[in-house]
């Protein structure tokens, strides 16, 4: 027996990060009831991202192109790389700061306990980048959780070993924070008045 069209559209709603069994409900609900055609157009652009948007292969940021919208931009600034654990990272420095900047997206952050080494977040990748050049300064925008200071001591060692500068988010940023939750004005304070690692 094929399972109930309701019940199925409440099951895959709950996938959503903090939507549980009401939640869905209303939205399900909402969905059907007021905006039939606003739920054609959700599923309709959702299989368009999931199966057209990828990373980048220059920075790792989600891309429906080869290469993402910022690494295509001539107007950026080349030597300076701003390397973050996520897409979500760059979205919020993007609206709340000034930076032209490059990036480089982790897509996580160290963590041995769960099996999560530098393989996993793409700093191979990132070395080469380093390597060819041009960028003077790495501005390290990890969180500022155990694992987010764990991956910008290693970091901070990549890039001495290139005797490139390197800068950390300065005051603003809550210890144990996260970026993608960080109001716009104190992530572009803290942005602005960024420090040299000591």
């Amino acid at each position: 027996m094929a399972a109930d069209p309701f019940d199925a559209l409440l099951e895959a709603l709950r996938c959503l990060p903090g939507v549980g069994a009401r939640t869905s409900q209303r939205m399900a609900l909402h969905l059907l009831e007021r905006d039939r055609d606003g739920g054609r157009r959700l599923a309709r652009a959702l299989e368009t991202a999931v199966e057209t948007i990828r990373h980048c292969r220059r920075c790792r940021n989600f891309t429906a192109a080869e290469v993402c919208r910022i690494c295509a931009d001539t107007e950026r600034d080349d030597h300076l790389l701003c390397i973050v654990e996520s897409p979500a990272d760059v979205l919020a420095i993007e609206v709340a700061t000034a930076y032209r900047g490059r990036y480089f997206v982790l897509l996580g952050r160290l963590s041995p306990l769960d099996g999560i080494g530098p393989a996993d977040l793409g700093l191979d990748q990132l070395e080469r980048r380093l390597d060819e050049g041009p960028v003077d300064e790495i501005v390290i925008a990890t969180n500022t959780t155990v694992e987010g200071e764990a991956t910008a001591h290693y970091l901070r060692e990549m890039a001495d070993r290139r005797g490139i500068r390197v800068s950390r988010l300065a005051q603003g940023v809550p210890l144990g924070g996260e970026l993608e939750h960080t109001d716009r004005s104190t992530l572009a304070h803290a942005f602005s008045t960024r420090q040299p690692m000591p």
